[in-house]
C-alpha cells in the first residue's frame, strides 16, 4: 500500500503501478506529510511517496520520527534530505518513506519517476 499527497494521487498511482506491475497497488491519498509518515510508521502503509517540489519544513519532523525509529526516508535518487538552514528550504527531487525495504522501493519508483 502505497500513500500519497492528495494533490498528486494520480500521478503517483501511475507511477506505483508501472514501478510495482503486475502487483496490484493501492494508492492511500492523504494530506500532511507528518501523517503520512505516521501511516507507514504504524504499518498501515507501506511507502510514503511524494514526486513533486515539497518543502523540507513540512517533512523534517516525520523523517525524525521514522529515523528514530529504525525507518528510512530520502528523495527519490536515495539521497538523504539535508535540513541545514543554510541550505534551499526545497526539496525538489521527490521522496519516499519507509520502515522496511526502502533500496527496493526506491529503485522501482525511481526507475518511473520523473526526478
Amino acid at each position: 500500500a502505497v500513500v500519497s499527497t492528495q494533490s498528486t494521487g494520480g500521478e503517483v498511482k501511475d507511477v506505483a503501478a508501472k514501478a510495482f506491475a503486475p502487483r496490484q497497488v493501492t494508492v492511500t491519498p492523504a494530506g500532511g506529510a507528518g501523517y503520512k509518515t505516521i501511516e507507514v510508521i504504524k504499518g498501515s502503509q507501506d511507502v510514503y511517496v511524494h514526486t513533486t517540489l515539497i518543502k523540507k519544513w513540512d517533512i523534517c519532523s516525520g523523517d525524525a520520527i521514522l529515523r528514530a525509529l529504525g525507518g528510512k526516508q530520502t528523495d527519490l535518487r536515495g539521497d538523504e534530505i539535508n535540513y541545514s538552514h543554510e541550505l534551499d528550504p526545497r526539496n525538489e527531487h521527490g521522496l519516499i518513506a519507509t520502515m522496511h525495504d526502502h533500496e527496493k522501493y526506491r529503485i522501482a519508483l525511481q526507475a518511473t519517476s520523473k526526478s
